[in-house]
């Protein structure tokens, strides 16, 4: 990262410490899933996603998915959320099951948590196909991979999500094995209703607000917002170092391969940074099983997964705090109060009077649900907005692991160079030439000079 970056970087930090997150004022009831914590959050649910080898169907071929829902211990300063642990260690009150999944039942299943979580952060899918003329920039496996990585950060976010985790809905999609989970999915909870009419505090949830929640919500989006733009650059700069290294690598490996055995014959040293290269540019799996896995890989899967899965959700609040749904719900109380004052003023004949009377009753109904409806709507999105601010803690953990990458990594070829460098005396005799000895890392080394005969 270059000197410029890194002070526009510090500064936009700067920035943001300025607007710190709004103090939210709650009355002494307890919001529904306010007193959890972050790592309480990741260690609802751990669902893998994976691959399935071979392609289905006769004649469009489509791929499958291996879904796997297995609660794991999930400690927050090693941020393994993205990891199977060895040893798991379930809750009775999670579902543990592995079914399969093609990418229309992720679009059915998503297509039904908007309808019933109208007023909940709702993560988008990824893009079903690839957009024209990206295929000669990035190949169908590397589409097709990226695609699996984001329906993993999508399932994880609704599994790790104090609301939707509870419902039937999950439960159904992660469990269901039968052959068409996209008709059950639609038979089951196409009529079921919203939140608002299954929520059991819909109508004490005015109680719960806090005061002047509208300026309070507005506050907390333009932050959030500005917090986006801000991580969303640092991912762009995270993926760029990730791709250099994997670049410098490659180009290690390809200038050494053609020395590689006339160097070997001279010093065994040359030849173990061909492999320390090599390293570098491997398949993800077989390097993800080692116990140090090298700077581009580690920083690719490390610190980018991490930062696309806050971006994730980061943008499902974004998503969510742009629906039109508060204006609807206005719109709506507005109208049925016009309709009352209408029916008001119109003339009233002896024969109409009890029709008048259930129309204006029927237009008190429809304003006080309007009313619940909107009170409900900003409590959730109040929750919403809690839980984003305790995700907010993940950033220094994204950070350290951006910061430890660099340091292992550049720690890791230093090594390899510090054992080189005291072999090239041996090369030509101590007669040709001087050098200096192997010195401590964080030390600069004296030069080698080689003198002719």
């Amino acid at each position: 990262m270059g000197a410029g970056h890194e002070g526009c970087f510090r500064t936009r930090l700067g920035e943001l410490n300025k607007h710190r997150a709004p103090r939210m004022q709650v009355s002494q009831k307890t919001l529904l899933g306010a007193s959890q914590t972050l790592t309480e959050l990741l260690n609802r649910d751990a669902v893998q996603v994976e691959l399935i080898p071979e392609k289905k169907g006769l004649f469009l071929k489509h791929v499958e998915y291996q879904i796997t829902s297995r609660v794991s211990e999930i400690h927050l300063h090693t941020f393994r959320s993205f990891e199977i642990s060895d040893e798991w260690k379930p809750n009775s009150n999670r579902f543990r099951a592995s079914v399969c999944r093609r990418y229309s039942d992720f679009d059915v299943f998503h297509e039904l948590l908007l309808q019933r979580f109208p007023y909940r952060m709702v993560p988008a899918l990824p893009p079903k196909q690839m957009l024209k003329g990206v295929l000669a920039a990035v190949s169908e496996r590397e589409f097709i991979e990226g695609r699996r990585r984001a329906l993993r950060r999508f399932i994880n976010l609704v599994a790790q999500h104090p609301v939707l985790s509870e419902d039937e809905l999950l439960k159904t999609f992660l469990t269901f094995g039968g052959s068409d989970v996209q008709h059950k999915l639609r038979e089951a909870f196409r009529r079921s209703g919203d939140e608002f009419t299954t929520c059991k505090i819909a109508g004490q949830a005015k109680e719960y607000l806090p005061p002047d929640a509208q300026g309070q919500f507005a506050s907390s989006r333009e932050l959030i917002h500005n917090i986006l733009n801000l991580f969303h650059g640092l991912r762009d700069r995270a993926e760029r170092m990730a791709a250099r290294s994997k670049g410098n690598a490659t180009d290690l490996l390809i200038n050494w391969g053609t020395l590689r055995h006339s160097l070997k014959g001279l010093s065994v040293e040359f030849a173990l940074l061909a492999d320390r290269a090599a390293q570098q540019v491997e398949e993800p799996a077989p390097l993800l099983r080692r116990p140090q896995a090298y700077l581009g890989r580690r920083e690719e899967d490390d610190v980018v997964e991490k930062l696309d899965f806050f971006l994730d959700l980061l943008r499902s609040y974004k998503d969510l705090s742009e629906r039109p749904w508060h204006q609807q719900i206005l719109q709506k109380h507005t109208n049925a109060r016009k309709q009352t004052v209408n029916n008001m003023i119109q003339p009233r004949d002896p024969v109409s009077v009890e029709q008048l009377k259930s129309r204006i009753a029927q237009q008190e109904d429809a304003i006080l649900t309007a009313e619940l409806r909107c009170h409900f709507s900003l409590l959730c999105l109040h929750q919403e907005t809690q839980l984003v601010f305790k995700y907010l803690q993940m950033t220094a953990h994204i950070l350290g692991a951006l910061i430890n990458s660099q340091i292992q990594g550049h720690r890791e070829m230093s090594e390899v160079w510090n054992d080189l460098h005291p072999k090239l005396s041996c090369l030509f005799g101590s007669s040709n030439g001087t050098s200096s000895t192997r010195t401590p890392a964080g030390e600069h080394p004296t030069p080698v000079t080689l003198v002719p005969n």
